[in-house]
């Protein structure tokens, strides 16, 4: 099993920036990728950023170039460092991990973030 738990989000003014952090643990050794999904109400769950066991990543067109996704495999922590935030960008974050064989995912809690204008 893993458990994952997002921290970082909060409120901040547009242009702002912020970075969330997601720590795995539990059976770590098993993950192949950790991403980063956000959810507004009335929306679905879109992905955000997406990286690899191989350190490959992924970016939705909407936040690539102002977003970072980065890893740090001696804290089992993954990091979304998001600037020129806009108010689009306000969602709760969720940080999840994929095993793909057997094919597991799990889910963090979520973290809100807010972006005013």
């Amino acid at each position: 099993q893993v458990q994952l738990v997002e921290s970082g989000g909060g409120l901040v003014q547009a242009g702002g920036s912020l970075r969330l952090s997601c720590a795995a643990s539990g059976s770590v050794f098993k993950i192949d990728a950790m991403g980063w999904y956000r959810q507004t109400p009335g929306k679905q769950r879109e992905l955000v950023a997406v990286i690899t066991s191989g350190g490959s990543t992924n970016y939705a067109g909407s936040v690539k170039g102002r977003f970072t996704i980065s890893r740090d495999n001696a804290k089992n922590t993954v990091y979304l460092q998001m600037n020129s935030l806009k108010p689009e960008d306000t969602a709760v974050y969720y940080c999840n991990a994929v095993t793909v064989l057997p094919y597991s995912v799990h889910w963090g809690q979520g973290t809100q973030v807010t972006v005013s204008s």
